[in-house]
């Protein structure tokens, strides 16, 4: 689904957004510095990096299918023990981590909830499970992008159908996994941009859906796509507000 074009076009197009969400993220996990942590589909690493600064790289571990992710986590967290696998079939054994957490992969998990139930299952007993995905029906990072995008070809997919998205559906998916003593709540970043073509470029390096949407228009399309998301941005330098939906319970 768009994630093989690379760590650095992944740190371009999302990197921006879940790094500081990675941020926010930890601090409402409520990771101590003695817990062993699980960071399940890792990316190339935001909320990896995170972790590492809360316990120290030998208590964390990270998952992804993704093997440009694996290799960028090996080479930017060293010590780390990252491995290839999907949320659905994680390669650990049974209720060896404190804390598992997903940032912004519920949504593109094959079945979400056979993966939240795979991470319950690693983490030990009364341990805390917790992720956070984007609310891309109205407060996403990628908002402008698919309202404009579906203006031009009504009836586009795009994002705000996937799992865990709308209000109270991550937290319906962690119940239906078994995670008890479910909390839900938000987390919100915001990031300045200079120039239009700051927001705009990485959409055209083929990450994720939005990428792969941009890969398959024509150069009229994207040109059209273009004006309309400069339109509803306005004149820069402006600000993106990105909220998340963020959930956590106990295993």
């Amino acid at each position: 689904m768009g994630f093989d074009a690379g760590a650095a076009a992944y740190d371009r197009f999302m990197g921006r957004f879940s790094g500081p969400l990675a941020d926010l993220f930890v601090d409402a996990l409520g990771v101590r510095p003695t817990d062993r942590v699980l960071d399940v589909g890792s990316g190339p690493g935001a909320l990896t990096a995170r972790l590492i600064g809360r316990v120290g790289a030998d208590r964390v571990a990270a998952v992804d299918p993704t093997p440009a992710f694996v290799a960028a986590v090996a080479d930017r967290c060293p010590g780390v023990d990252v491995r290839r696998g999907v949320a659905e079939d994680l390669p650990f054994g049974d209720a060896g981590f404190d804390v598992v957490a997903a940032q912004l992969v519920v949504h593109f998990m094959t079945d979400p909830v056979a993966g939240v139930r795979e991470m319950r299952r690693v983490t030990r007993p009364g341990g805390t499970v917790g992720a956070c995905v984007w609310d891309h029906r109205d407060r996403g990072p990628l908002t402008t992008f698919w309202r404009a995008a579906r203006a031009l070809s009504p009836g586009l997919a795009g994002e705000d159908r996937l799992a865990g998205v709308r209000r109270g559906h991550l937290a319906a998916l962690f119940a239906a996994a078994g995670v008890e003593c479910v909390e839900d709540g938000e987390l919100t970043v915001s990031l300045a941009f200079a120039s239009f073509d700051d927001w705009w470029e990485p959409f055209t390096l083929g990450v994720g859906p939005a990428g792969e949407h941009v890969a398959g228009l024509g150069a009229g399309g994207r040109e059209e796509l273009r004006a309309r998301c400069a339109a509803a941005l306005g004149e820069p330098p402006f600000d993106v507000a990105a909220t998340a939906w963020c959930v956590r319970g106990r295993a």
